[in-house]
């Protein structure tokens, strides 16, 4: 895509988000004080009845009907046009206008009041789930400063094409995902993993667009375009949640269509037919009638899913998990197996040095120090992982910064050479220093590190094995108490990696899943998890990785880590955006609470529903009572629905 296209793409986003917003909180307040104005007007011509001229007391009725009934009125009548048939908000319109039509115009007003206030609640539901997409626009700056040729100019943000250098100053929000060329700082990256400690970064590393430079300012050159961003995938995911919906919810959406079609021809009929067939007048068949069009609305019904399930989405974005749509938090909680990719989902990724041996015969920080400063000159992770380990001493760090590595050599693979202070050393598989040397180096101790699935790295020196470093990828914090924990719901767990035999058997004895297969390429993880989902019927996928996307689009639900891959975001249908593996389970937690939920909505909703019609047809209830157990019902099930808007 082009810049110009880029530009274009997101100016029009974000004057449709802003539209939006305007548009939302316009509805919000609009709905809320037209509600409390019919109100208003219903009470005191209540009050006033007897003090008033009928046509003064009729007049403000139909005021109330007007300023209360207008914002659903027209709703129903565009959607009513747009879909070719009849839907609840017009139901209601044609029961208030029944109610008044027989002389009950308090009972219409109320009718009317009440369901502009439950509308007007279901709109504070959206708004509320809205907050997270307009919380982060803001956080977006719309101008950058780009450097071309030395020379600083500020541009659009949209105008950024990838290899663009920009400036970014201490204090200042980064507008574009990027990587530090340049200086160091202290990045604030609550916007985007919603962890509050800053992360220290330097050169080579990435920052993202809607974090902040707290502490230093730094030159980034932009790796993404605007519109390719993380912030931006986010803003995408949240807007995609919003926008899809859960199968109870499409159900009941079609069902609806049906069932006021069925209600207006039955009102139609027993406006008549109790009068020809039994010994009601015309006016009690009437009367009768329109109290079953009150009552027999299936509002509540209708307001039981959407409220619980964006509240619940919203609850889980702010939580730091975000699912793409309803459905998704739906079918959450019936999963009945958790299928787990190992390095950078139940491993940190980054390998680290867990154990180090030395010569007797060698000052081991001399020997630290050496390795270290040659292994800094390599961008291989092991590398970088020894030389961090060589970091953690000040001496260390002042001999490394200030040692020359000379003949610097990397040899197929197996190790690098090089030379400092005139001596030559070599650091790298066993073969590579010597198999027998490796071998016998401190009484094999190599052999039985290998067993624990680390990696060993061996330093010669003189034509001996001088020193041994241990490297394992590190188990995540959370990852043991989140397996411990899928287990305490009765889900089983496996783990599917492509690493080799012993480390993945060490890594799965460590977590405690139940099972692991090892050496997985991705095609072999959809074959599994294509038999997994024939044997448990409902399976989950957690991964990160682009060798993982195929796999989580197989699964019946996707999980991604927020640090993962932009296919693994893309494929995925939840995002652990903090990386957070024990957010899984509050997730699951969260999805059988919207379920109870829903299910506690409709089956209240479908009994005051069944209990009004009844009790009409016995001419137990009136016209009052029939508007107040329809409207309470709807104000109920969506203030239950928004329950979920809390935190557990």
């Amino acid at each position: 895509m082009s810049t110009k296209a880029n530009a274009i793409q997101i100016e029009k986003q974000k004057e449709h988000l802003k539209r939006d917003k305007l548009n939302h909180i316009y509805k919000e307040h609009g709905e809320l004080i037209a509600a409390i104005a019919s109100g208003i007007i219903i009470l005191a011509a209540w009050l006033l009845e007897s003090h008033l001229p009928l046509a003064v007391f009729s007049g403000m009725h139909i005021a109330a009907f007007i300023i209360g009934g207008y914002a659903k009125a027209k709703e129903g009548i565009t959607e009513t046009i747009k879909n070719k048939e009849l839907n609840v908000e017009l139901l209601m319109i044609f029961a208030a206008i029944g109610s008044a039509a027989i002389g009950f115009w308090t009972e219409g007003a109320i009718l009317i009041f009440i369901f502009a206030l439950a509308g007007a609640l279901e709109t504070y539901t959206m708004n509320k789930s809205n907050k997270e997409i307009s919380a982060l626009m803001e956080l977006q700056p719309e101008e950058a400063l780009r450097i071309t040729n030395g020379i600083e100019k500020t541009v659009p943000v949209s105008e950024l094409v990838i290899g663009d250098e920009i400036f970014v100053r201490a204090s200042e929000r980064i507008p574009a995902d990027g990587v530090i060329i340049k200086g160091n700082t202290a990045i604030d990256e609550s916007a985007i993993t919603g962890e509050s400690i800053p992360v220290n970064k330097a050169i080579d590393q990435d920052v993202f667009a809607g974090t902040v430079a707290m502490n230093g300012s730094i030159t980034v050159k932009i790796t993404k375009n605007a519109n390719e961003t993380l912030f931006h995938k986010i803003i995408q995911m949240v807007q995609q949640a919003k926008e899809e919906k859960s199968k109870v919810q499409l159900f009941i959406e079609k069902f609806e269509g049906t069932y006021v079609n069925i209600v207006i021809v039955t009102v139609i009929v027993m406006m008549f037919l109790p009068y020809l067939l039994f010994d009601w007048t015309l006016t009690q068949s009437i009367y009768r009638a329109m109290v079953l069009l009150v009552v027999a609305s299936p509002c509540a019904l209708v307001a039981s899913i959407m409220p619980a399930t964006l509240s619940a989405i919203s609850n889980s974005a702010k939580n730091g998990v975000l699912f793409k749509g309803g459905v998704h938090v739906e079918n959450f909680n019936n999963m009945k197996l958790f299928a787990f990719d190992k390095t950078g989902t139940l491993t940190n990724g980054k390998p680290i040095v867990t154990d180090a041996y030395f010569d007797p015969n060698y000052d081991e920080n001399l020997l630290v120090s050496t390795v270290g400063a040659i292994e800094n000159e390599s961008t291989h992770p092991l590398a970088r992982a020894i030389t961090s380990y060589s970091l953690k001493e000040e001496k260390n760090r002042y001999f490394i910064k200030n040692s020359t590595v000379e003949n610097m050599k990397t040899v197929g693979g197996n190790g690098v050479e090089a030379t400092v202070r005139g001596e030559k050393w070599h650091i790298g598989k066993s073969d590579f220093v010597g198999k027998d040397l490796a071998e016998q180096f401190q009484e094999g101790i190599a052999a039985q590190l290998a067993k624990q699935g680390k990696t060993i790295v061996f330093v010669k020196h003189a034509e001996k094995v001088v020193a041994l470093f241990a490297l394992k990828d590190t188990i995540r914090n959370d990852a043991k108490q989140t397996i411990k924990t899928l287990k305490q719901h009765g889900i089983d767990t496996i783990m599917l990696t492509g690493d080799n035999e012993i480390t993945a058997r060490a890594v799965a004895e460590e977590v405690g899943v139940d099972r692991y297969i090892a050496e997985c390429l991705p095609e072999d993880k959809v074959k599994e998890l294509k038999r997994l989902k024939k044997q448990y019927k409902q399976v989950a996928m957690v991964g990160d990785g682009i060798n993982d996307a195929p796999a989580l689009a197989t699964a019946n639900v996707g999980v991604s880590m927020g640090e993962g891959t932009d296919v693994a975001l893309e494929t995925a249908d939840i995002v652990l955006m903090k990386n957070n593996l024990s957010k899984i389970t509050s997730a699951i937690d969260l999805s059988k609470r919207m379920n109870r939920i829903v299910k506690q909505n409709v089956f209240f909703s479908l009994a005051v529903i069944v209990t009004l019609i009844f009790s009409n047809f016995f001419q137990i209830i009136d016209l009052p009572l029939g508007v107040i157990g329809h409207e309470g019902s709807t104000i109920i099930v969506i203030l239950n629905g928004l329950r979920l808007l809390k935190q557990t």
